[in-house]
């Protein structure tokens, strides 16, 4: 076995973290246009990691959904939300809300926010899907929490 093997991440492990600002624990509904989570890098793919990054594919919707309640992080967080259309890969394919210390921003292109340690984010949500996208959340620490 190589030291590479340890760094491989081929089998891409559903995410195991303690959700507490969406789902049940926040007293939401799971979006239905969710796929499953999957670790991407973290502690349950490279033990030493120090970085933690998850990634979902959003289906369509036709209606306005909420998904994640306001929280903070004591760590720097990436959001990253990616299209899915090979000849335009800006366009998103969806209409997503996202507030970042209470100033809302609608997104329609596929793109990335830089969430500083100790900035309130959220909520986010869907207000339409057209076309599957997916989802990305790049922790810098080895695993995901909030502080709310």
């Amino acid at each position: 076995m190589s030291h590479i093997d340890e760094l491989l991440n081929n089998t891409l492990p559903l995410l195991d973290v303690e959700w507490t600002d969406e789902g049940e624990a926040a007293g939401l509904e799971e979006p239905a246009n969710l796929g499953e989570g999957f670790e991407l890098v973290g502690r349950l793919t490279q033990k030493d990691s120090r970085i933690h990054m998850t990634y979902i594919w959003v289906t369509e919707l036709d209606e306005e959904t909420h998904w994640v309640n306001e929280h903070v992080h004591d760590y720097d967080e990436v959001l990253i939300w990616t299209g899915s259309d090979p000849e335009n890969p800006r366009d998103l394919g969806a209409e997503i809300y996202m507030e970042i210390d209470g100033e809302r921003r609608t997104i329609t292109e596929s793109g990335s926010i830089y969430i500083p340690a100790g900035t309130k984010h959220c909520p986010l949500g869907f207000i339409r899907v057209t076309r599957p996208f997916t989802f990305s959340a790049l922790s810098l620490a080895p695993e995901y929490k909030s502080t709310r």
